[in-house]
């Protein structure tokens, strides 16, 4: 699809739109202004530019080449920028590797991703030592020869690189990194990142499927640089904004509508490697912040916290007018928001929406197709087009869709017209603006991140009490869903909700972990013809035994209808 229509302001050259090209060009228009704040530290766009070539150079050292699969296993730190986009100067595909992950998952991601090689943090803020675990789990990297690993568990796997440490076993430390690439001249990075095109493949990233194994979402790199471009603009940013943010970096709206944004327009980002409410508002007080990014959970923790009135928060215009957080700080109109839009994963975020001036009115509806995008809404069954107003099933195509699930076959994911079936259910204005309706599957989005109930339910294996469980998603106002936990339990021994939870906390990523376990009898549920549970009556059954006993969940009462 070719030339892309962005209608942006600095409407750049299309051969620009890689990440590759991106990150040179931000970098030099912006110059001297501050990209990046970080306990303490500021990186100016200038010295950004310089630590991407310098990683780069080092990675050309260390033997990466055009296409290979490099990991970047980091929290929101200027390390994790900066390894991101000296991959994607020299041309090769970035995977980021979810710090939330548990072991499993991140052995997952690495193998099936075939990263050859990794760069990663020594420890999370003293709370998970990642050198640790990856020694433990792996006693070839504990014992190999750094620069010659061989691991029958993660087979592509060849080097592993960690920040601020010494050598550990086969992780060898940054300055290592760096120093393969005292010989390579900027000028083979320069030409390396001149042979980068949009429709070259970019970053992998790995999302929960319907299936119980995350889905490697690979996108060409011109969506990164797109939407990096566009965010900025939807959102009315310029240099002269600063914004907060601890939305996670390794998912593509942490790319898109954090990053992406800020460097698109030479805006600063204060980054924040974990969410905590009070650092989060301190941040925004000291460095006059004009924004604040966090999940609608996230502010209405914030909005809750004895410093949101305490602190001068007065610079932060930019807020949801809903927002329990906009109340607090004494936004009275509603003339500012984005969440008049639709995306997802295979989109890079964004596919349809308006800008932040968009009347109340129109950011009722999820808005137009942005440019360059497709939509359609069809006969879930019949597969036919609907007319407006008519609800079916949200269909997608354009030029920031992925270039394809990893290691599936297409077929198995788009038709013949190249369309996405999103299993999202919707319809459209006499206007031709979006209205989603909600998810026609059982997927669960809980505080803006996907759960699979297929790997919670695998996860149950040999847990006490549960002969069979069965994962729902179900409303909540600020973190979209929670995930409950129907379980069947065993004749002899019925399930305890902290058991269960506890047993599933050891095999999932903390936000996956189910915020209640209610027991049903088998005869309490309703399955389909071919002994697959019905979704809506369980849903229905769960919120009215909510509702029945009042409960608590996030700040939000279950009560009867």
């Amino acid at each position: 699809m070719s030339p892309v229509p962005l209608e942006l302001v600095h409407q750049p050259d299309e051969s620009r739109l890689t990440m590759a090209a991106f990150i040179q060009d931000v970098c030099a228009r912006h110059g001297d202004r501050i990209a990046l704040k970080f306990e303490g530290r500021e990186l100016s766009y200038a010295r950004l530019g310089r630590e991407v070539a310098r990683v780069a150079r080092g990675l050309v050292g260390a033997g990466v080449v055009k296409g290979a699969r490099v990991g970047v296993w980091m929290a929101n730190r200027p390390e994790w920028v900066i390894a991101t986009y000296a991959a994607a100067r020299i041309g090769a595909v970035v995977v980021p590797v979810n710090t939330f992950a548990t072991s499993g998952e991140r052995d997952y991601i690495l193998r099936h991703g075939d990263v050859s090689l990794l760069m990663m943090q020594p420890e999370l803020e003293g709370k998970r030592d990642f050198v640790a675990e990856l020694l433990g789990d792996h006693p070839g990297l504990r014992d190999g020869t750094p620069g010659r690993l061989r691991l029958p568990a993660l087979p592509a796997l060849r080097r592993v690189f960690s920040i601020g440490a010494s050598a550990r076993g086969a992780i060898e430390p940054w300055s290592a990194l760096e120093a393969l690439g005292d010989d390579v001249d900027e000028a083979l990075v320069d030409a390396l990142s001149d042979e980068v095109v949009p429709s070259d493949e970019g970053v992998l990233i790995y999302t929960s499927g319907t299936t119980s194994n995350p889905k490697g979402v690979l996108h060409y790199t011109r969506a990164v640089a797109i939407q990096g471009y566009r965010f900025g603009e939807l959102m009315g940013i310029g240099p002269g904004d600063l914004t907060v943010t601890a939305q996670p970096l390794f998912w593509t709206a942490g790319m898109a509508h954090s990053l992406g944004s800020h460097l698109g327009t030479g805006a600063t980002l204060v980054l924040q490697e974990t969410f905590d409410p009070a650092a989060v508002l301190r941040a925004a007080a000291e460095e006059r912040a004009s924004m604040i990014i966090a999940w609608p959970h996230q502010e209405k923790t914030m909005a809750e916290h004895p410093l949101a009135r305490e602190l001068d928060l007065s610079s932060v215009k930019r807020l949801e007018f809903g927002s329990p957080l906009a109340r607090v700080l004494g936004i009275e109109k509603d003339e500012w928001g984005i969440y008049a839009s639709f995306g997802m994963s295979e989109t890079f975020t964004l596919m349809s929406g308006y800008a932040w001036s968009a009347t109340p009115e129109q950011r009722s509806t999820h808005g137009p197709p942005l440019p360059g995008m497709q939509l359609r809404i069809v006969d879930p069954h019949s597969g036919e087009t609907l007319a407006p107003g008519e609800r079916g099933e949200i269909l997608v195509r354009g030029v920031t869709f992925m270039a394809g699930y990893y290691k599936l076959d297409p077929e198995s994911y788009v038709d013949a017209g190249g369309w996405f079936h999103t299993q999202d259910g919707g319809y459209l204005t006499d206007n031709g603006e979006l209205r989603w309706t909600g998810r026609l599957s059982g997927m669960i989005k809980t505080g803006g991140a996907n759960v699979s109930p297929l790997e919670i339910e695998k996860a149950l294996d040999g847990c006490p009490g549960v002969s069979v469980g069965f994962a729902v998603g179900v409303p909540h106002p600020s973190l979209g869903e929670i995930v409950v936990l129907a379980a069947v339990p065993h004749p002899d021994a019925p399930p305890d909700e902290d058991t269960v939870r506890a047993y599933l906390r050891e095999r999932l990523a903390p936000y996956k972990v189910p915020r209640r376990v209610l027991a049903f009898q088998r005869s309490e549920l309703a399955f389909t013809g071919t002994q697959k549970v019905q979704l809506e009556p369980l849903r229905a059954a769960v919120l009215a035994r909510l509702a029945a006993e009042a409960a608590e969940i996030a700040g939000h009462v279950y009560a009867p209808r």
